[in-house]
């Protein structure tokens, strides 16, 4: 399947990775998230919460094609090798997923306040640069 779809995306004039391209979305999510998440303690920038909020479900929403698509990539340039940062790539991506999920369902971001909530923004933040970072190794060595 992975071939099929490589070869057609050549045929089209395609013919880079197709994952770095979707990387953007929950990666850029999560780093806005932290960004208004923070801004929202600021009192007459509250609002903002709401914002790092929706920023959450979408990168949530992004995570799954952007796995997908690493996944056909990895096939596809890898041959599906288990390699130590592909191993710690899916680690990180499922803890990414994980946090994301329960910020969805914990976070009341009419009422911010610097609890676990604010501790689970920051922490998918270091997730984000492990993903970003062990990507580039990957990719670039």
């Amino acid at each position: 399947m992975t071939e099929i779809i490589f070869e057609f995306l050549n045929k089209v004039g395609f013919t880079h990775p197709i994952h770095p391209a979707l990387t953007h979305i929950p990666m850029g999510m999560v780093m806005g998230a932290v960004v208004f998440r923070a801004a929202s303690f600021i009192p007459k920038l509250r609002f903002l919460a709401k914002t790092g909020y929706h920023c959450i479900i979408l990168g949530l929403l992004g995570v799954f094609p952007t796995a997908f698509t690493g996944y056909l990539d990895w096939q596809h340039t890898f041959g599906g090798a288990w390699e130590f940062l592909i191993i710690l790539k899916i680690t990180l991506a499922v803890v990414l997923t994980i946090l994301l999920a329960t910020i969805t369902f914990i976070d009341d971001p009419e009422n911010p306040r610097f609890d676990k909530t604010t501790f689970f923004y920051l922490l998918t933040m270091v997730v984000a640069i492990g993903l970003g970072f062990s990507g580039g190794e990957l990719q670039y060595g």
